[in-house]
């Protein structure tokens, strides 16, 4: 199913909206912790927003039409998918990531900080 996603996913790369830019002007090129996040990745049969692979971390923008029923549903059924595959959903309001920019940060940051990296090197000890 992913192969069939990643012409979807480079239309979506070409046609992101404010919020998405101004979120990725600080995730990419590894300016948070030196993290590196991908955006409208596919994982399984679903496109996210943003994904740092290394913790596992999904964040997901979303506007208004997401209150609304059936998106609410489906982004339940999405969240509990990726959550079954080991990765931890973010969601925020699009006018979060406009007005309330540094919370948003804060809380991605200090998700990252909880969680220690998947694949951590080697230690050097006794070597």
């Amino acid at each position: 199913m992913t192969g069939k996603l990643v012409p979807l996913a480079k239309v979506l790369r070409k046609s992101t909206n404010e919020t998405e830019r101004l979120l990725w002007r600080h995730l990419r090129a590894k300016h948070l912790g030196r993290l590196k996040f991908r955006r409208q990745q596919p994982i399984g049969k679903y496109s996210v927003n943003f994904v740092c692979f290394e913790k596992k971390l999904i964040i997901e923008l979303d506007g208004g039409q997401h209150a609304l029923q059936p998106a609410k549903e489906k982004d339940i059924h999405r969240d509990q998918w990726f959550e079954t595959q080991g990765y931890k959903v973010l969601r925020f309001w699009d006018n979060e990531v406009l007005t309330k920019t540094e919370a948003v940060f804060e809380t991605v940051w200090a998700h990252c900080l909880k969680h220690p990296p998947l694949n951590p090197l080697p230690s050097r000890e006794g070597k």
